[in-house]
């Protein structure tokens, strides 16, 4: 079971940056006065704030900036001078998830309506723009306070992280809209190391290490280890939204089936049915969401649970998880002070056996 403890360790990091965020969401309403809007239209001011600030509100788990911060200080970086950096990292997450959700059409997110479906699609699309603008603004403090090398270093790995993440969602909607059913498990999981692996394990770690004035070889092993960890992240995720019953983030199981979405354990699926189920599987994958019924996607998980595609799953999650944990008591001793480092090594626990 996860960590208490590193739950702790979120909601920590939580209450620290929510007020850095929040003073940076001010600045959305807030114009220099040569281009201050009438008083007249303060009523369409507020709203754009609202919708703006609505997922910023709504604070997830923080695992980005926690993860960041923890490494930074286990290497012996200020927690005041990182807060900056962090701060950035959960907007940056707010914006993407603002695109995402239109993109695949999210019923829910953190438990509520998706900002599409209060809002629609445009006006959805027009708040994410509107904290990755947030986003660079909140990154460009650092060349004010920091070195002037770090601060450089730091909005690199941003940019290539989040084109990283970006192109795995391109890769992941075209084969998804091309219908592909002939992806093997590597283009599975290219999808998961540009999204999950980078974005979310190792970006975040590498950009803590920056703070701290890490090596190129500290950097290289912390992508390693990220990209493992991520794998196993993101097919635990998967597993998750195949059976569990837990309903507070997407509120319907089997949510990737209807999608359509590519995963480890339907690549599986599809190698190891009998061409007639093959066939009526592929057939229920290639209708649009709204087309597909909810007797139709547990036939597709049953059909998982018959020929063992969910043990296979976890049996990779769980060979991805031991390689991260190797990288880490091998490769990440530099990340030594403590409590940092145990709390890292319960975060690992927490993304590979968490419950929801």
């Amino acid at each position: 079971m996860p960590s208490p403890s590193f739950i702790d360790t979120l909601n920590h990091y939580k209450s620290l940056l929510w007020p850095v965020i929040q003073s940076h969401l001010d600045q959305i309403k807030e114009f220099p006065d040569y281009c201050q809007l009438d008083p007249e239209y303060q009523s369409i001011v507020d709203f754009h704030f609202d919708m703006v600030s609505d997922y910023p509100k709504r604070q997830g788990k923080y695992l980005r900036p926690s993860l960041l911060l923890l490494t930074a200080q286990a290497m012996g970086a200020d927690l005041q001078s990182s807060l900056t950096t962090a701060a950035a990292m959960q907007i940056s997450e707010d914006w993407i998830l603002g695109h995402d959700d239109v993109e695949d059409q999210s019923d829910q997110r953190r438990g509520q309506p998706a900002l599409p479906k209060i809002y629609g699609d445009h006006l959805a699309i027009n708040a994410g723009d509107a904290l990755h603008v947030l986003m660079w603004q909140v990154l460009s403090q650092n060349f004010s306070q920091l070195p002037p090398n770090i601060a450089q270093k730091i909005h690199h790995e941003f940019f290539v992280m989040l084109t990283r993440t970006i192109l795995g969602q391109t890769i992941e909607i075209k084969w998804t809209e091309d219908n592909r059913f002939d992806l093997s498990q590597k283009d599975v999981l290219l999808i998961s190391q540009s999204k999950t692996g980078y974005y979310t394990i190792a970006g975040p770690m590498r950009l803590g290490a920056i703070l701290a004035g890490a090596t190129k070889k500290q950097l290289i092993s912390l992508y390693n280890f990220g990209i493992a960890l991520g794998c196993a992240f993101q097919i635990t995720d998967d597993l998750l939204d195949l059976t569990s019953t837990f309903s507070g983030l997407k509120n319907q199981v089997g949510n990737d089936i209807y999608e359509g979405k590519r995963t480890v354990m339907l690549v599986h699926l599809l190698n190891h049915l009998d061409s007639v189920n093959k066939t009526k599987l592929i057939q229920i994958l290639s209708r649009p969401r709204s087309q597909k019924t909810s007797s139709q996607v547990l036939w597709v998980i049953d059909q998982m649970k018959q020929v063992g595609s969910l043990d296979y799953g976890r049996d990779l999650a769980a060979k991805f998880s031991q390689q991260a944990l190797k990288i880490f008591e091998t490769e990440l001793k530099f990340l030594s002070r403590k409590p940092f480092r145990d709390q890292l090594r319960s975060g690992i626990d927490f993304i590979t056996h968490r419950q929801h």
